[in-house]
């Protein structure tokens, strides 16, 4: 029977709309479907008053990838943004990552060598050998005072567990510097594309047919038949109905306001890191494209026990979900037409969007020119 298309890409996200535009470029047929009413999945950005807001949470684009930064450049004009969040506990307003800033204000000192005098020593409390947990493994990091006042309430809510029950590399990439210098990543590029990130997979999927508000594992039959190869990026498990068991993920629920005043936070990302207040940080969205409008739009990040149904966020990387999808990932090569990506899809991981560029543009080299 002949096939409509050539490829049916399910997922209008980063990773979908990346192989359907090198697909497309190729001079192959592609369909891409998504159960969403929108494109772009967790990067989508809706615009009020002229904000763009990020709806799925604060999403900044950071590489030290030059092809990926190169890429996505061809479909946005990236502004110069650089991450610099702050944490709240009980008032205390510290600069994050940890970093002299931090340190001065926590210990009042000025130097390096006074920071690090004060760590090794609050360090002294976790016994010799590997960290065991998340709490061990923070405090080897940095200290005492500082995983007590902004790691560890901000990481329980988000886990919904204790630190002694986290596995210790959770917060191993945690960045610790000794010198004054805000900016979160490491990464030589880094910016939000002007306009926001839907409008960049718009231009990835120009031209290209794309139907939403469909679920392919409801109307399987039907969409199976129209493509000789599918490349699948929704959850690995719920492909196979579950067969092997249901992946573990945390939720998220979002708390949007619109407040008629210029600027609530002077920040885009503030993290509220003490265990009694329920939600993990505040997004001012406008802060994102150094906006200046009269009102601001903000939004409350509450971390939840995540069920079937439910947007997943955060996988829950501990050894028996691992174990769980490398059942999936087993069963999932023996599917002849189907090919399986993305952070849900082809790898049960938190993929930062530089690493699903990456991963997505990896497969087209696989696929499309062989």
């Amino acid at each position: 029977m002949k096939r409509q298309y050539d490829y049916l890409v399910v997922g209008a996200g980063p990773f979908g709309a990346v192989f359907a535009h090198e697909a497309n470029k190729r001079g192959k047929s592609v369909l891409v479907i998504d159960r969403r009413n929108h494109i772009a999945g967790n990067m989508y950005c809706e615009t009020k008053d002229d904000i763009n807001i990020h709806v799925y949470g604060a999403h900044i684009f950071h590489t030290s990838i030059k092809h990926v930064w190169d890429y996505v450049n061809q479909f946005a004009e990236f502004n110069h943004y650089v991450n610099s969040p702050v944490a709240n506990y009980k008032g205390e307003m510290y600069n994050l990552p940890f970093n002299m800033n931090t340190f001065s204000k926590m210990w009042n000192i000025r130097t390096p060598k006074e920071a690090n005098e004060i760590i090794n020593k609050q360090r002294a409390v976790i016994s010799g050998g590997e960290p065991k947990n998340l709490e061990e493994q923070a405090i080897s990091l940095v200290g005492t005072d500082i995983y007590e006042k902004l790691i560890k309430g901000y990481t329980e809510k988000q886990w919904g567990r204790k630190c002694t029950e986290l596995p210790a590399f959770i917060i191993k990439r945690l960045p610790v510097r000794y010198t004054y210098d805000n900016n979160y990543f490491n990464d030589r590029f880094q910016g939000i594309p002007i306009g926001g990130y839907t409008k960049m997979i718009e231009s990835m999927l120009e031209g290209i047919e794309v139907r939403l508000g469909v679920d392919f594992l409801k109307h399987r039959d039907e969409y199976e038949t129209l493509a000789g190869k599918i490349i699948y990026t929704g959850p690995i498990d719920e492909y196979f109905d579950y067969s092997e068991g249901v992946l573990e993920y945390r939720g998220l629920h979002f708390e949007t306001e619109r407040l008629e005043e210029e600027n609530l936070q002077g920040v885009a990302v503030v993290n509220y890191t003490e265990g009694e207040i329920p939600y993990t940080r505040i997004i001012e969205h406008k802060h994102f494209e150094f906006g200046t409008q009269p009102v601001t739009y903000v939004t409350k990040e509450y971390p939840k026990d995540w069920k079937i149904g439910e947007e997943a966020y955060y996988p829950v990387n501990d050894v028996k979900n691992l174990d769980l999808y490398a059942k999936y990932v087993k069963k999932a090569k023996i599917v002849s037409n189907v090919i399986f990506g993305g952070r849900l899809g082809g790898e049960y991981k938190y993929y930062d969007m530089d690493k699903v560029i990456a991963s997505a543009l990896e497969l087209c080299k696989k696929e499309l020119d062989k």
